[in-house]
């Protein structure tokens, strides 16, 4: 059975969960800090492909795991990035609307940096590596853009419906993730054993640097902490399950191997992640640092 099916409506699932969280008021707030955005887009578009492809580079990766490592790169933020970014007490406005933005912005920057690193591939692997861009912007609009259209209009409609929705879709994210990373693990052992070094090197040297390149172009930026962590998070984070779909779809890449390196960043993002964001609430606490709740309990 092809992944692709199981990891499908994965996708749309947090596409939808992404719709639910937006907010106007929040990005009328947002909007009044353009230099934040234009950061995080920085680093989300820009930046990060960058990284993956010098990352996979420097390791010679053979080109379906070269593929896949530049592929997750290119996909938006992760949709659990508003919960870190609150765990980190960052700016959950501005995690939301960045996720939101890099969502839409993806749908055209993704098909035109693939189709160079497809063409790149090609040239020094002597593998031949087509993309039909059409396709691949079809299905990101289908499992995209019309799952977050369609969360965005239950809450303008239902807000309070929307707000059940979105708790209970919250908790099933990450066993989501957990059981996708099974199905992966039983059908192909062999690749994820034998490369599991070299991707988990990959992977973690990727977000590794993306957190720390992203906190020196915020910190350049002239951004306050909360931004900048929340920043460094949208950066780290990826959305996998986007990454997952391209590679597996038989429209598309139709490789469950290309898919192998977004599973293993997908798992490396969430414990390298989680273990920043106990180091920045630890930091925060010794500091006086909370929340504005926190603050008024203090008061």
């Amino acid at each position: 059975m092809n992944t692709v099916w199981i990891v499908m409506p994965i996708l749309i699932v947090l596409m939808f969960l992404l719709g639910t969280d937006l907010n106007a008021r929040a990005f009328a707030d947002v909007a009044r800090k353009p230099r934040a955005v234009l950061l995080g887009m920085l680093g989300q578009i820009v930046l990060l492909p960058l990284l993956a492809f010098g990352v996979a580079s420097v390791l010679d990766l053979s080109p379906v795991y070269f593929m896949g490592l530049v592929l997750v790169a290119c996909c938006p933020g992760g949709s659990s990035s508003n919960v870190f970014s609150m765990l980190a007490r960052g700016d959950v406005a501005l995690s939301v609307t960045l996720t939101a933005i890099s969502s839409v912005i993806t749908l055209f920057t993704l098909p035109v940096i693939m189709e160079v690193v497809s063409r790149f591939v090609s040239e020094q692997s002597g593998v031949d590596v087509s993309l039909p861009v059409g396709k691949l912007v079809v299905q990101n609009l289908v499992l995209l853009f019309v799952p977050i259209l369609a969360g965005a209009l239950f809450r303008r409609f239902r807000p309070e419906a929307a707000a059940k929705v979105s708790r209970v879709l919250g908790k099933a994210a990450f066993p989501a993730l957990m059981f996708l990373a099974l199905v992966f693990f039983l059908q192909y052992p062999r690749e994820i054993v034998d490369n599991l070094s070299v991707l988990g090197l990959a992977a973690g040297a990727l977000i590794l640097l993306a957190m720390l390149c992203s906190s020196l172009l915020s910190r350049l930026g002239g951004s306050t902490p909360a931004v900048r962590r929340t920043i460094v998070i949208e950066v780290g984070m990826q959305n996998a399950a986007q990454a997952i779909a391209i590679a597996t779809s038989p429209f598309i890449f139709n490789s469950g191997e290309m898919a192998i390196p977004a599973i293993i960043y997908a798992l490396l993002m969430n414990v390298i992640l989680l273990t920043y964001v106990f180091a920045i609430r630890r930091r925060t606490v010794r500091a006086g640092e909370g929340t504005p709740v926190e603050n008024k309990m203090k008061k």
